[in-house]
This record gives structure tokens, sequence and C-alpha cells, in this order.
């Protein structure tokens, strides 16, 4: 697609298929083609340990493929032949095995956090200490190799021990890899030649430039339209290199710029985005998708204010503590809070919010639906009708309605 300009709407249009929204949806039950396909479009998957309704990261797949066997991810992750591994991509991540060589760059940096910086420097020999505990009897969680050691109450607030603080260093250093997570969703570290494939770790090191550009490449496929900091955040790229990178893409013409409508930022689109004629369907969306990541771009494009509110004091939150936005087509119409209530198999709804001008009844059934679906998706029994918002009203009207409740 060539362009020079793009109308909003337009925009819209690419991004969300760029993100694979409007691929057709499964006939039957997902397969690994359709899992392939998905992390083809996003290019990565966020990773969260906040299982208040279901991981981050399954999510995004669900909003794509309607219910899927979660299974589907795990084997793609965590059992051979790997489709993906845990590094820092995007915050914690899920990222295809062939990118693994493009991010070697930040495995050979100085780790971010000062903290585990300072750790490794103090503390030389525990790493390697913690290291060949790992080579000679991995795969090992930090709790399986833990000595009797003082926590560092100065962490951030986790209370690591210095073997954790050790087997994370050593994973962003790329010396160590996740080869699964346990039953309380803590990482299981082994040497990466025992968790990746050998033509992964046979591939060559890019240059730190040739990685920028892969990166920044991929990002632009699975955005479709962006502006130079999207194109950044999305690996969470340094400026210099990110800029760089664009500039290089652009002189070859895998990037082209284009003007959108409304943007006071220079965009840039992808050579292969798909510009649909409509967007169809109805999903909640993960506060960790791709799709909002970055806020600014939500706003810009949706105008929908979104910020998520777990980290703000109960008091002081407006939608509530896990809010999914709804997405109808190409337009965001409400937000809704959830939680998962596993002992009692009910999918509790907090709060149920209206975006201003959309058709309140209309919302509320598609709505009600999506929640009954996803629902049953969690293995939960029912949905509680909600607890308040201003929607909350008519979405309960719709359930009630949907069960045969006069």
């Amino acid at each position: 697609m060539a362009l020079e300009s793009l109308s909003l709407a337009q925009a819209r249009r690419v991004a969300l298929a760029a993100q694979g929204f409007t691929d057709p949806a499964p006939t039957g039950v997902p397969t690994a083609r359709h899992l392939r396909r998905v992390v083809g479009r996003t290019g990565l998957l966020q990773m969260d340990s906040v299982n208040v309704l279901q991981r981050a990261h399954y999510l995004p797949l669900y909003s794509r493929l309607g219910p899927y066997p979660t299974e589907l991810l795990d084997r793609a992750a965590y059992r051979r032949p790997r489709l993906l591994f845990e590094y820092w991509g995007h915050e914690a991540s899920l990222i295809p095995v062939e990118l693994q060589p493009a991010m070697r760059w930040r495995m050979a940096r100085e780790h971010q956090w000062g903290g585990l910086r300072r750790f490794a420097e103090e503390q030389p020999d525990l790493v390697k200490w913690v290291l060949d505990e790992v080579r000679e009897s991995g795969p090992l969680s930090a709790a399986e190799i833990e000595r009797d050691e003082p926590r560092d109450k100065s962490n951030w607030g986790w209370n690591w021990s210095s073997v954790k603080q050790a087997l994370e260093y050593l994973f962003w250093a790329g010396e160590v890899s996740a080869a699964a997570r346990n039953s309380s969703f803590a990482r299981v570290y082994d040497l990466p030649e025992r968790v990746l494939p050998a033509s992964v770790l046979a591939a060559p090191t890019p240059t730190e430039a040739e990685a920028h550009r892969t990166l920044v490449l991929v990002a632009a496929r699975s955005l479709g339209v962006a502006a130079e900091f999207e194109l950044r955040d999305y690996f969470r790229l340094p400026v210099a290199g990110a800029r760089s990178a664009i500039a290089s893409l652009v002189e070859s013409g895998e990037l082209l710029p284009v003007r959108v409508e409304s943007w006071k930022q220079p965009a840039y689109l992808h050579p292969e985005a798909k510009l649909p004629r409509w967007v169809r369907g109805d999903r909640l969306i993960s506060p960790f998708d791709p799709l909002v990541w970055e806020r600014a771009r939500t706003e810009r494009l949706f105008h929908f204010t979104y910020r998520i509110e777990i980290y703000v004091p109960a008091p002081q939150r407006v939608y509530g503590y896990y809010v999914l936005p709804f997405l109808q087509g190409d337009r965001f119409t409400a937000r809704v809070d959830l939680k998962a209530d596993r002992k009692a198999g009910i999918l509790r709804v907090p709060a149920a919010w209206a975006e201003p001008g959309v058709d309140r009844a209309a919302t509320a059934r598609a709505l009600a639906a999506e929640l009954q679906r996803l629902a049953g998706w969690l293995g939960l029994e029912r949905v509680a009708p909600p607890d308040g918002g201003d929607l909350g009203g008519p979405v309960a009207a719709a359930l009630a309605s949907a069960a045969g409740v006069p």
C-alpha cells in the first residue's frame, strides 16, 4: 500500500488489521497455525504476574481467536520445538525464537537496573556459583537453589534473595533462559543450549544497528502505521538506535513516510500494511495488549483515554482495578472491570462503563454476550451482574434477558 496520507479512520483500520483483528476467525478449535499467525501479527506477547482475570500473555490470543486451549501457548513457549522464548522485549515478553539473535545486543549491554548491575559487580563469585548450579542441575527455580542468605530489602519491594538477583542478572545477559514457569508462575532457569533450538543459537549475531533495523521493522509490521516513539517503544529501543534504523528503512523503501489526519507527529507506514474496508467483531482487550500499550497512540487513534489503575489506591480509581477496553468494530465503546472468582465459578463485574455517544442498549447486549463467552473460556459457570458503572444496569438487563430471566 503506497499512500501519502491517511484519514484517522483509515489509520485505525490499518492498525487493527496489522494487529490481526481482521483475520478470519478459526472455523474450529484454534491450532498452532492460528497461534503462529497471531504472534506473527503482534511480534511478541507481554507477560505480567497479575492473575485477577487471566495471565496477560494468554489474553491477546483470546482477543483475536476467541476461546482457544491455553495449552497451545504453553507448548509454544515451554516445550520443544519452541516457537517462543522469554526475554525482555516490551517489558517481560514471549518473543519468537527467530528474533533471539536480534536481542543479543541487549544481552551484551549492562543491565538497565542499577541495583542488579551493582549486585553483579559486588558479588561476582555468587553469580558464577549460581550459573554453575544451573549448568550442573538445571532446570531450576530460584527457590530450588537458594542458600540461607539475607534478603536485599532495596529491591523494589520484591524482597529478592541474592540467588534470585543473580539469576535475573544472568537472564538479562542471556547466560540462562526460562525453561518453564512453575505453579507459582516463577521462572525455572536453564542454560540457553538446553532451551533454545540449536539453529537459533548457531545463527550469526547481527550488529547492533542491524538488530535495531530488524526490531523496528517488526514493530512497523505489527503497528501498521506509527509515529517514531511507537516504533521505538515496541521493543524499548534506545533513541539514537531507533532513529538511525528508521532513517535507514525509509531510505531503503522498507518504511514509507505518511501523514495521518490530526497527528502532529510524522508517521511511518509499513509497505505491506493492509487497509480493510471495515473491521467487524466484538472483543475485550487486555491492559497489556500491544494494541493499547502506548496510551498516547490509543488516544490519537481511537479518541480513547485509557490508564491501568492497578497501582492506584482504591479510593482514587476512576474505573476499577483490572479494566479491559471493549472494542466493537474499529471503536472502543465501553470498558469493564473484571475479576475471575474461580472458587465460586463466577466472572465478577465490579463495574461497566460506556463511552460517550454510544448506543448503550446495543453496546450492553454485545458486551454481555462477550462476557459470557469469556467466562466459558475461563471455565467459569456464569457472569455476575455488574456492581456499578454507568453501563452496569443495561449489562445486567442484557445478561438477565440472555438467561431468560423476566
